[in-house]
């Protein structure tokens, strides 16, 4: 399999890729920070994103690349004077540089991601040494009408440990006009030498609105109320889109109704939910549905530290049942370790292929014996 029939390491199942996206909605204030330090001629050559995955990262990082490859600033003021600063980001679509992005043949960008193994037939698992020397194949060459260099790496946090030091190398001595933008899920697995040398730029979780408007622009219409979606994923479009093409929230609202019968467990209801995570093709689903068990112990150790639900609910009847099994924060550090330990089990027996069914009910066993105690 050649690497051109691989798919993109950093598109998201089921959503467009970040260059093809629009409009980014919900990250004014990280747009606009950007934008002044540009203005006031304060452009650092390194700028981190950060935020959960998912909120609009890799969308901002195209965002800013399209705009910097689109307005040269001229060296000296011409004859009527400089030019109006920009007040957006945004380029048109028609612009010559926002069709080659699109194409991914913009000469003066590049793109830093994960490519394939050794053999060829799937992604590596990291970003490789071998893909940062391609990057200084590009900055070997001359800009482009002696313009800006723009270089998206998406996500930092999949460098390997030679890549990671290759990188920092050129982020130490970095060719003129050139701006690398380090899409980071988890800034804390950076080698501090590389944060250091970078300014951060944080993005923020998405509000219900905001959400509505990503997912219709990303054709995503789901079943159910957006505000409970918006709160499921945590304000992460990445994962509004990935509950919505799962059918997410009803599995959900199927876990909270079972959560509701303990301690005294319903057992038959247990059981058909544990042949949910056995089903064969069915992997994703699976996955998702224990993500969503690890998520509502979360939300239940939240709500004993805090004293009150998170809002809004994410099913019927979550709220009260959330009150009740995490009253205080004594039960709030029960449910945190026994979030941490079900967590640790569930990670371990999927590496080695033990029972999904198996695991989920072992789970659901621990959470009804716990909330009897």
């Amino acid at each position: 399999m050649s690497e051109t029939a691989l798919p993109e390491p950093d598109r998201a199942e089921g959503a467009p890729h970040p260059r093809e996206t629009v409009r980014l909605f919900g990250q004014d204030a990280a747009e606009a920070e950007f934008l002044d330090a540009s203005s006031a001629g304060r452009l650092h050559h390194g700028w981190l994103l950060t935020g959960a995955q998912g909120i609009g990262k890799a969308t901002l990082a195209w965002r800013i690349a399209r705009f910097l490859l689109a307005h040269h600033a001229p060296a000296t003021d011409g004859l009527f004077g400089a030019p109006p600063l920009p007040r957006s980001l945004d380029v048109a679509a028609d612009h010559p540089v926002a069709r080659r992005m699109l194409a991914l043949s913009e000469p003066g960008l590049f793109l830093l991601r994960r490519g394939p193994n050794d053999k060829g037939d799937r992604l590596a698992q990291e970003i490789r040494v071998g893909e940062v020397r391609k990057l200084a194949n590009f900055f070997a060459l001359s800009a482009a009408d002696g313009g800006r260099r723009v270089v998206i790496v998406d996500a930092a946090d999949e460098l390997n440990t030679q890549a990671a030091n290759a990188l920092l190398k050129m982020l130490e001595e970095p060719p003129a006009r050139t701006v690398m933008l380090l899409v980071a899920h988890q800034p804390s697995r950076l080698l501090p030498t590389i944060r250091s040398r970078c300014r951060m730029l944080r993005l923020a979780p998405l509000g219900a609105p905001d959400m509505a408007r990503a997912l219709e622009q990303a054709g995503i219409r789901p079943a159910g109320d957006t505000g409970a979606l918006a709160a499921l994923a945590g304000g992460s479009v990445g994962a509004a889109v990935r509950l919505a093409t799962l059918d997410g929230l009803a599995l959900y609202g199927e876990w909270v109704a079972l959560m509701g019968s303990v301690p005294r467990l319903d057992r038959p209801r247990a059981l058909r939910l544990a042949e949910t995570a056995a089903m064969r093709s069915a992997e994703a689903r699976r996955d998702l549905l224990f993500a969503l068990v690890d998520l509502f112990l979360a939300r239940l150790a939240r709500t004993g530290a805090t004293g009150a639900p998170p809002t809004p609910e994410a099913a019927p009847g979550e709220a009260a049942l959330l009150a009740r099994l995490a009253p205080d924060p004594r039960r709030a550090r029960t449910w945190a370790a026994l979030s941490q330990e079900t967590g640790a089990r569930v990670r371990h027996g999927l590496s080695v292929n033990l029972d999904p069914a198996a695991l989920l009910l072992d789970t659901v066993f621990r959470i009804n014996e716990t909330a009897g105690q």
